[in-house]
C-alpha cells in the first residue's frame, strides 16, 4: 500500500489517499487507532460514479464511523473516475438506456453484461485491499462492509471469511446469478431499501433478501428516492456494526 497523502481532518480523523497496484482508494482510521489500541475495519463500497464524485457520502460515513471507534477503507471500483473503462459494461450502459428511454423491460443479458464484469475484477481488489490493510499494526479484525452494488457485497459475503457483518444498499441491478450466491451468505446483514428507488427493480431487492441464508438479516425500507436515506436509518446501520464488530 502505498500512500500518497496523509492529513488529519481536524475531528480526531486521519485520512490517508493510497494506491495498491492500479487500484486508488482512500483510508480513515481514528487518531486514538495505534499497534496497541487496534481498531476494526469496515469496507465502503461506493456506487460506480468516481471516488471525486462519492467523496462527499463516503467521508460523512467515515466520520461517523470513527467516532464509533472503526477505521474505514473504500477504493475507486473498475471502470469508475480515471480508471480504464469496462468495455462490457459500457455496452451494457448503452442498451440499458435504450431500454430504459424506450419504456421497456432491462433484460437479463444488459443486467449480466452491466454488473458481472465489475463484481468479477473488483471483489479480488477488495480482498488485495483487505489483506494490505490489515497488515497495518493499527488495523485490526472483525471486518465489515457497506455499500453497494449489492451484487459485490453479496459476493464478497460469500468468499471472504474475513468479513463478519454486512450492511447492503439495494438499488442497484440484480443478477440471476447473485440470487443463487444470496443463498450461501450465513453472516448477520442490514439492508437498506428505498421504496421509491428510480430507475430501479424494488421486487429484485425484495426477493434477494428473501434469499440471503443469513439467519440474522434485517430489511430497512424507508419512503423516498435513491439518494433520500433518512438519517435514523444510518443510526441504525451504525448501531448494527457496533454490535458485531465490537
Amino acid at each position: 500500500m502505498h500512500v500518497l497523502s496523509e492529513q488529519r481532518l481536524g475531528d480526531g480523523v486521519v485520512e490517508r489517499e493510497f494506491t495498491l497496484g492500479e487500484i486508488p482508494g482512500i483510508l480513515w482510521t481514528p487518531e486514538a487507532a495505534s499497534a496497541s489500541a487496534p481498531v476494526p475495519l469496515i469496507l465502503l463500497s461506493p456506487p460506480p460514479l468516481g471516488l471525486r464524485t462519492t467523496y462527499p457520502r463516503l467521508l460523512a460515513r467515515a466520520r461517523r464511523s470513527a467516532a464509533d471507534g472503526f477505521a474505514t477503507l473504500t477504493i475507486e471500483l473498475p471502470g469508475s473516475g480515471d480508471r480504464p473503462r469496462l468495455p462490457a459494461a459500457e455496452e451494457a450502459h448503452a442498451g440499458l438506456r435504450r431500454a430504459m428511454s424506450a419504456g421497456e423491460p432491462v433484460s437479463d443479458e444488459i443486467i449480466d453484461a452491466l454488473v458481472l464484469p465489475l463484481v468479477d475484477k473488483s471483489v479480488p481488489e477488495w480482498q488485495a485491499v483487505l489483506d494490505a490493510s490489515l497488515a497495518l499494526p493499527e488495523i485490526g479484525g472483525p471486518v465489515g462492509y457497506s455499500g453497494g452494488v449489492i451484487a459485490i457485497g453479496t459476493r464478497l459475503a460469500v468468499v471472504e471469511p474475513r468479513i463478519s457483518a454486512a450492511v447492503l444498499f439495494a438499488g442497484s441491478f440484480v443478477p440471476r446469478s447473485t440470487l443463487e450466491e444470496a443463498r450461501r451468505v450465513t453472516i448477520p446483514l442490514h439492508a437498506l431499501l428505498q421504496w421509491d428507488d428510480e430507475g430501479n427493480d424494488r421486487q429484485a431487492a425484495l426477493d434477494l433478501f428473501d434469499a440471503f441464508g443469513s439467519r440474522e438479516k434485517t430489511l430497512n425500507a424507508n419512503m423516498g428516492g435513491h439518494t433520500g436515506v433518512p438519517q435514523f436509518a444510518a443510526d441504525a446501520a451504525a448501531r448494527f456494526f457496533t454490535r458485531h464488530l465490537r
